[in-house]
């Protein structure tokens, strides 16, 4: 979509909640387009490393708390990620009907590109970057971001309407979003998890489907994963064409596996298009993250030959199941974006050998019973650590896991699951639940597990040399 009018262009007092870089990167863009922008935080803005460079761009600090906004005039308030709703900025604006809205509608607007847009409780980010590569072995040239990588926002401008935007799209982006309105829609999968704000499942889904809600043109695909009973029911909101894709059904319309192929199912026929056994990213849940990229790639023109290479070449993204090495035998999976129990669940069940988990963090407002029953049943010792712990190990108890050991630091937790291991097992960083209690997001835990096992294989290194 072409910016037609630019509502920023004759300073509109515009505040921007939040300086994380969702935050930082949209007041850039609306100091560029001509806004008056405001940025503002709970936390103190003297520290900021940018501090300097956003006053230069005209933009005004405000540190400790939150301006109020019929007291300052603001017309729009431009809420980040991480700020719920029910924060005061966007309660005032709400109550004196102020347009409330966020980055990614922003980069929407500013795109002259068309979106894929990919979200789901687990598996967007692998996704995301399985339809960026196929589309980039297509010659599409793709922008691949949104909750992954950059902010849209920061390079959408740049781009000429025959290219695409691939965004990972979550929960916290679509509840601003308003004339949102890509040309293919992915829905994962839905399962608990950010009830903590959301509130309640109804909510969650209603969010979620707000991804195809200005969908119904032609050319626009909705694509649903027909085994997840919840996504399935969506189906009936849609108004674009439909794609199912399944692990477990033939289908006549979508992607699906037969015989250990996916295929694709359309307007061309029922196509073969790769090998499961072709692809280097592993487990059930990839699969299915295979079967929605191929469903909206050839269901949006690209032929079944150029998916199959790009999905066979394809590695495992940095911290979702990504190897981070061997040491005595043993080998160390970080997953460290498995954020909710059903990643977690996902992640162990990819294994048929004996798994020592490493899980805790902050909750979101989670049940941990079912990811109890399947440690039960599939995991041979877990180690615990962060605010969650105790939580995770009343519920493991309850279940009857009696294998579990306790760390204070998550420096500890690496060594911990090492002394339990033994050749031919796998130590898994699934922890299945946030990172903000330790860490200021799931990629610095997941790069510190790395460290820790790093260090192990240098440790072991020496010894074998002496």
């Amino acid at each position: 979509m072409t910016l037609v009018n630019n509502r920023w262009q004759d300073g509109r007092k515009t505040l921007v909640v939040g300086a994380g870089k969702s935050g930082i990167a949209a007041a850039r863009a609306l100091a560029r387009l001509g806004a008056s922008v405001t940025l503002c935080d709970t936390k103190t803005l003297e520290d900021l490393p940018c501090r300097k460079e956003l006053e230069a761009a005209g933009i005004t600090l405000y540190g400790g708390g939150y301006p109020s906004i019929r007291e300052n005039g603001f017309r729009e308030v431009v809420m980040s990620p991480g700020v719920p709703l029910t924060t005061p900025p966007a309660q005032e604006a709400q109550e004196q009907g102020v347009t409330v809205t966020g980055e990614l509608e922003i980069a929407y607007l500013l795109s002259q590109a068309p979106f894929i847009a990919v979200t789901g409780t687990n598996g967007k980010t692998t996704t995301t970057s399985l339809v960026g590569a196929i589309l980039q072995e297509a010659g599409w040239a793709p922008l691949v971001g949104g909750n992954i990588g950059q902010p849209l926002v920061e390079e959408v401008e740049e781009l000429a309407g025959d290219r695409w935007v691939v965004a990972e799209v979550s929960s916290f982006q679509l509840e601003t979003t308003d004339q949102f309105h890509p040309r293919a829609s992915l829905i994962l999968n839905i399962t608990p998890d950010h009830l903590d704000r959301h509130g309640a499942m109804e909510n969650y889904r209603a969010i979620k489907a707000r991804i195809f809600r200005n969908q119904g043109g032609d050319g626009d695909i909705t694509v649903l994963n027909y085994d997840d009973p919840l996504v399935r029911t969506l189906a009936e909101e849609c108004r674009g064409r439909i794609l199912f894709f399944s692990r477990r059904e033939k289908l006549e319309q979508g992607a699906y596996v037969d015989e250990g192929m996916i295929r694709f199912a359309g307007p061309q026929g029922d196509l073969s298009v790769v090998a499961i056994d072709d692809l280097q990213i592993k487990g059930a849940h990839n699969v299915e993250n295979a079967l929605a990229a191929c469903a909206a790639t050839v269901g949006l023109g690209i032929e079944p030959a150029v998916a199959a290479k790009a999905m066979i070449a394809f590695q495992p993204v940095e911290h979702r199941m990504e190897p981070a090495g061997t040491v005595a035998g043993v080998d160390y999976v970080n997953d460290s974006k498995g954020t909710n129990p059903d990643a977690s669940i996902k992640a162990i069940e990819s294994y048929n050998k004996p798994v020592i988990l490493i899980a805790g963090g902050k909750n979101k407002g989670s049940d941990f019973a079912e990811l109890a029953q399947i440690i039960k049943q599939r995991v041979k010792a877990v180690v615990l650590v962060g605010q969650a712990a105790p939580i995770l190990e009343r519920a493991l108890r309850q279940a009857g896991v009696d294998r579990i050991t306790g760390v204070r630091d998550f420096a500890d937790t690496v060594p911990a699951a090492a002394a339990m291991a033994e050749p031919g097992d796998v130590v898994l960083l699934s922890p299945a639940c946030a990172s903000l209690d330790m860490f200021p997001n799931y990629e610095v835990r997941g790069q510190v597990f790395k460290d820790l096992v790093r260090q192990m294989e240098t440790k072991a290194g020496r010894q074998q040399s002496r």
